[in-house]
């Protein structure tokens, strides 16, 4: 174990390196643990010496972002553009997943990472392949919001209006105070209608992929449907 630590500290420094240390440190302990400083001991250098590669921590945040949205699989090849599009859109979400930090991290930058936009143009390009104009094309793009890179802004997930950044699970919300049940009947019958993940961050007796997944079919579902009607953002005139 020692010989590997003494290995791992002579390896030579590089962005590469640098970015993949910061993306585990982040992993492992929330992005709110990564520092200069805090890297730096974990790769066995003086803070210093990481700015010969990473000018500051935005830059350092910038590629950790394109690290991790190097690991989203590419467009399925030769697939009709909603089982492409649909499949790289859940590949974006296991990413997620994998670093729950990512989803703030992206919301948090003033401008897109060359990652991020090569991304969305790719998505774009499958849409455009498949039929789509590009005036649909950028309606789409809207309806779909956060949801094309993997995770969704849910009504009741606490923990991102805490802006909570850690890779612990969120506490499940506690169910409804049956005054309250009683004041708002229609909240209380569908908060009990399914019961999939008693950790979901939509709400109690929700599945976060299962209603990702329904939300999404939906989405490309109706779009579908526009796609083969023609529409045109003209139509919402009549």
């Amino acid at each position: 174990m020692a010989e590997q630590a003494g290995t791992l500290r002579r390896t030579p420094l590089s962005r590469d390196r640098i970015l993949r240390a910061a993306v585990v440190l982040a992993d492992g302990a929330g992005i709110e643990s990564l520092s200069m400083r805090n890297l730096a001991q974990d790769l066995g250098v003086v803070p210093m010496a990481l700015y010969k590669h990473v000018a500051n921590k935005d830059e350092l945040l910038d590629g950790m972002i394109d690290v991790v949205v190097g690991e989203i699989d590419p467009l399925l090849p030769d697939a009709d553009w909603k089982p492409a599009v649909r499949a790289r859109i859940l590949s974006a979400r296991q990413m997620l997943r994998r670093h729950p930090w990512a989803a703030l991290a992206i919301e948090s930058r003033n401008m897109a990472t060359p990652a991020i936009l090569g991304y969305l143009d790719s998505m774009v390009g499958a849409l455009r392949a498949g039929g789509f104009s590009a005036d649909l094309a950028h309606h789409v793009m809207h309806a779909m919001g956060s949801r094309i890179l993997g995770f969704s802004q849910e009504l009741f997930d606490a923990s991102r209006r805490a802006g909570r950044s850690g890779v612990t699970e969120p506490e499940p919300p506690a169910p409804l105070p049956p005054e309250v049940a009683a004041r708002f009947p229609h909240l209380a019958e569908i908060a009990t209608a399914a019961s999939h993940d008693d950790g979901s961050v939509v709400g109690q007796g929700c599945d976060d992929q299962f209603e990702f997944e329904f939300a999404l079919d939906l989405l490309l579902d109706g779009l579908d449907r526009l796609r083969q009607q023609g529409w045109t953002s003209a139509h919402r005139f009549h």
